[in-house]
C-alpha cells in the first residue's frame, strides 16, 4: 500500500519571556502541539483562533525562522532540521499577511521571481527563466506582460500577493504556509486569493496551511481545521463539521465571532481588546484549562487539571466535557 505524503508537527513547545511589572514571566507561546498535513493527496489545513493565541509563532517554527525548545517536524518523515536550508525551502514556501512588505519598493516586481529561479538554480538562460514567470504568473492568473517592469506600487494589494504566490510557485512548493494572507485585502480581494489556494490544491496538488482568525474563510477555504487557544489545539477535525457544530466551548465562542446578522445582538472580536491582553499571561500559565476564566461550563478539574484529547465524531477535543462521551 502506498504510504501518504505527509508534513508532520510532533509535541512542539515553545517557550517565550515577558517582563511583567519587575519580574520576567515565562510562557508557552505554543504548547504541546501535534497534528498532520497531508501532502499527498493535499489539503488545504485552516489554523484559526484569536489574536495572540500562537499561530504565527508556531508558523515560524514550521519556516524555522525560531526553533522549538521541545518536538519535532518531520516532512515526508524526513526531521526538518536534516534539510539543507536551500532544499528545505524548495518544498515549503511562506505566503506572508502584508504584500505590500514583501517587495523591495525600488526594485522592479518581476526581479523577485526571476531572482528566486537563478538562487534555486531552476534554470540559468534568460529565455527559460522568463518562460517559468510567465507560467508561474499565469498559475495566479496574471501573465508576464503585465507585470514585467513595473514597481509594486503599481499593484493592488491583491494582484501582489498573486505575484508572491506565484514567485512561491516556481520552485514547485509540497506546502504553502500562507500566514494570514487576506487580512491586509480588501474584502473586495479576499475571495480571489481565497479561491486562488483551493484552484492551486485541486489543480496543481499543493498543500496549504491556512492561518487565520477569520472563521468565514477558514470555513470556505479548509478541509480540516485545527482551533488554537493559548498555544494549545483544542479541536481538530473536519472544517464544516466542526464549524457547523463546535464542540469546545472556546470554538463555540469562535463561531458567535461571526458577524451577526441581527443588530441587537452582540458582536465578538477575535482581536484582543486591552482587557483580553492583561489576561493572557494568566491564561498561558494557569494550572488547568486556558480558557476555564471564559468557560461558561467550567468546573472544579477544569481549574485543577488540564484536559487530554477525546476523540469524537472523527474529531479530536481538549475539554473534560467529552471524557466519558462514548
Amino acid at each position: 500500500m502506498k504510504e501518504n505524503k505527509k508534513f508532520s508537527i510532533q509535541n512542539v513547545t515553545k517557550i517565550f519571556s515577558q517582563r511583567v511589572l519587575l519580574s520576567k514571566e515565562e510562557f508557552k507561546a505554543v504548547d504541546d502541539v501535534t497534528l498532520e498535513i497531508s501532502l499527498d493527496p493535499p489539503e488545504i489545513f485552516g489554523l484559526v483562533g484569536e489574536s495572540g493565541s500562537g499561530k504565527s509563532t508556531l508558523a515560524n517554527i514550521i519556516l524555522q525562522i525560531i526553533y522549538p525548545e521541545v518536538g519535532k517536524i518531520y516532512l515526508n518523515s524526513k526531521n526538518i532540521a536534516d534539510f539543507e536550508i536551500t532544499e528545505f525551502m524548495k518544498h515549503i514556501q511562506p505566503i506572508f499577511q502584508d504584500p505590500f512588505d514583501s517587495f523591495d519598493p525600488m526594485k522592479k516586481t518581476d526581479l523577485f521571481i526571476y531572482e528566486t529561479i537563478k538562487n534555486f538554480n531552476i534554470a540559468k538562460e534568460k529565455s527559460s527563466i522568463e518562460s517559468l514567470i510567465n507560467e508561474s504568473l499565469k498559475n495566479v492568473g496574471l501573465d508576464y506582460k503585465t507585470v514585467k517592469g513595473k514597481y509594486p506600487h503599481e499593484f493592488s494589494g491583491g494582484q501582489l500577493q498573486r505575484i508572491a504566490v506565484a514567485r512561491a510557485l516556481v520552485v514547485h512548493p509540497l506546502l504553502l504556509v500562507a500566514d494570514e494572507p487576506v487580512s491586509m485585502l480588501d474584502a473586495s480581494l479576499r475571495i480571489s486569493i481565497v479561491n486562488l489556494f483551493k484552484e492551486l490544491k485541486e489543480k496543481h496538488n499543493l498543500s496549504v496551511l491556512y492561518i487565520t482568525h477569520d472563521l468565514s474563510t477558514a470555513y470556505y477555504i479548509s478541509d480540516r481545521i485545527g482551533v488554537m487557544l493559548r498555544g494549545n489545539l483544542v479541536e481538530i477535525g473536519n472544517a464544516k463539521e466542526i464549524l457547523d457544530e463546535p464542540l469546545h466551548p472556546y470554538t463555540q465562542f469562535l463561531k458567535e465571532s461571526v458577524l451577526e446578522p441581527d443588530p441587537t445582538k452582540k458582536k465578538i472580536t477575535l482581536e484582543e481588546s486591552e482587557e483580553q491582553r492583561m489576561t493572557v499571561i494568566s491564561e498561558y500559565q494557569q494550572k488547568g484549562c486556558k480558557f476555564v476564566n471564559r468557560c461558561p461550563k467550567a468546573t472544579d478539574i477544569c481549574k485543577e487539571k488540564e484536559p487530554g484529547y477525546y476523540s469524537i465524531k472523527d474529531r479530536k477535543v481538549k475539554c473534560f466535557l467529552y471524557e466519558n462521551f462514548k
